[in-house]
């Protein structure tokens, strides 16, 4: 989720304008875009690691949090009426210890300021369960003692898998309050979750240009290359991203970033774009002042030029970037000079929505698929990796025949052959043969239901009965204590 606030930037009594801005949005600060940071930036190839678009960043961007965003989730649960009665929002959860229940207050629901992880209960919910079969014993108990415990299950809402932060907000709302609710819902209780993230390597980077790329490597500052007056350069990335796309935009903005950045002062200057500049107040411009230069129609070569030629010096009397936009770089790790002037500047990078940690995914066993028996795919559904047809190719290329049998039947839906490795681990024997895949089961029924009389035979020409439900996998799990049937 994203923290939506406005804030006015003028006061009571304050005179405004036509066109003054007189308040600030989520993303703006007077008025003007902020959802980036500037950074000193190098183009250069780096040991290989900003090969195809990848990113080196400093390590300065993470210790100084330059990147880092808060980021706030929103989980919603209601209770709701159920033809076995309502659902009810409580403490009291079944097969629930105290340890687990220690953050909840006496309704149920997360105290504001708890530091949740994954499986973490946030609001206590029960729901009635049906009826069950009674045995003897417990209709004699209930004829003795009345009303039976109330059979319920547990339907709490839970911090999903790979999600966690503290608590910082929660809204109730109920029918008897008076709240307007959907048909059927008695109550609704709203949590907020805010988590910091810092920028790691796997998150994904995007300057003004469409120039995106995920970040390969975080270096120690003291690694990174450096200017002639120590200065570490805060993002490297690939040249070989500008020519082949004629994306030149982002070397523009490389080097009118410099100059504003440090500023100028073209007082002696007699040229005919110096006298432009004159006649615009830009004669002398201090460091770090914003400027804005349109597409098509703003700094011209000789403009650029010229003003890299005269940016305010440093203490030592040096500009260190050419007149060409390039700059003697050193590296950090030896001290030495790299060979080539390199192009330095300040370009505008924003944090994309990709984050690693929002992406990264593995699974030992889940749920399957009813049909084909496979597992799910994605991570929300806690699945598996595809493993498809261009990738079985591949395998097939390598010659890795036993990897392939494995991956298209007991990693993915030979369901005897699944129940049967398992035994095989935990009594550590040799893993036995894959069976029949439980997908190859359904394209027999449904060419049958195509009314083509397929079958299956043996070498020797004998049919094969495919029975849909095969009696040895029920024994095989009952043996090794797995309910087959919820699967």
């Amino acid at each position: 989720g994203t923290s939506f606030n406005q804030k006015p930037i003028v006061a009571e009594g304050d005179r405004v304008e036509v066109n003054q801005v007189i308040a600030d949005g989520p993303c703006t600060d007077q008025g003007e875009m902020a959802l980036g940071k500037n950074l000193l930036v190098a183009f250069m190839p780096w040991e290989g690691h900003n090969y195809e678009d990848a990113i080196i960043l400093s390590q300065r961007l993470v210790q100084d949090d330059v990147l880092s965003s808060i980021h706030i989730e929103e989980h919603e649960v209601d209770a709701r009426d159920t033809k076995l009665g309502p659902e009810e929002i409580t403490r009291d959860i079944p097969n629930v210890s105290e340890e687990v229940l220690a953050d909840l207050d006496e309704r149920g629901i997360i105290r504001i300021g708890a530091e949740v992880v994954p499986g973490d209960i946030l609001v206590g919910k029960v729901t009635p369960k049906g009826e069950t079969e009674l045995t003897p014993e417990e209709r004699l108990l209930r004829a003795i003692f009345g009303e039976k415990a109330r059979e319920v299950r547990d339907t709490s809402l839970k911090v999903p898998h790979g999600e966690q932060g503290k608590v910082i907000g929660v809204r109730v709302f109920s029918r008897e309050e008076g709240d307007e609710l959907p048909p059927g819902v008695n109550e609704l209780v709203r949590v907020y979750v805010a988590q910091k993230r810092k920028i790691t390597d796997g998150d994904k980077l995007a300057g003004r240009h469409g120039n995106k790329g995920v970040i390969s490597k975080i270096l120690p500052v003291e690694d990174m290359p450096f200017l002639e007056d120590g200065t570490p350069v805060d993002i490297i990335l690939n040249p070989l991203g500008v020519p082949g796309r004629m994306n030149v935009g982002q070397v523009l903005e490389t080097h009118l970033g410099w100059i504003a950045a440090r500023g100028w002062d073209i007082s002696g200057v007699q040229e005919a774009w110096a006298d432009r500049l004159r006649e615009k107040g830009f004669e002398q411009v201090p460091p770090h002042t914003n400027m804005a230069t349109p597409v098509f129609d703003g700094a011209h070569e000789q403009e650029i030029v010229g003003l890299l030629q005269n940016t305010v010096a440093n203490r030592d009397g040096d500009r260190m970037v050419q007149p060409s936009g390039k700059a003697q770089l050193f590296d950090g790790r030896s001290g030495e000079p790299f060979p080539y002037p390199i192009s330095v500047g300040y370009i505008y990078i924003l944090k994309l929505l990709h984050l690693v940690d929002d992406k990264i995914h593995a699974r030992s066993t889940g749920p399957y698929s009813m049909i084909t028996q496979q597992p799910l795919g994605g991570k929300a559904q806690f699945g598996g990796q595809r493993f498809g047809e261009m990738e079985v190719w591949a395998l097939e290329a390598y010659g890795a025949a036993y990897a392939l049998q494995e991956l298209l039947t007991i990693k993915s839906d030979d369901v005897l052959g699944r129940v049967k490795v398992y035994e095989a681990i935990v009594k550590g024997e040799n893993i036995p043969e894959p069976g029949i895949p439980e997908s190859f089961k359904v394209l027999i029924k449904e060419m049958q239901s195509l009314c083509l009389n397929v079958e299956v035979l043996s070498s020797d020409g004998m049919s094969i009965e495919m029975r849909d439900t095969d009696e040895d996998v029920f024994r095989a799990a009952e043996e090794l204590g797995i309910d087959l049937s919820r699967r």
